[in-house]
């Protein structure tokens, strides 16, 4: 992963979870999504695999989506 691959994501809050950022980062439309989206892809956050909605997400987190996409949390 390089640096010009990873779109950043700023936020305003001490934290936003996972299933927030997947539609706040427009990559599902809407959070009724989300649950189905998690279940059918591989998302990693800070390297680690999860399946957690709820995962809180804080800055400088990295969230990788499927070894494609690529977002880091900045405040």
């Amino acid at each position: 992963m390089s640096k010009e691959n990873v779109k950043i994501v700023k936020i305003s809050t001490e934290y936003i979870t996972l299933g927030q950022f997947l539609k706040f980062a427009d990559v599902i439309t809407n959070g009724g999504e989300a649950k189905q989206f998690i279940m059918t892809n591989k998302i990693f956050v800070n390297n680690e695999l999860t399946t957690q909605r709820g995962k809180k997400l804080r800055d400088k987190d990295i969230v990788n989506i499927n070894n494609s996409l690529f977002f880091e949390i900045s405040k």
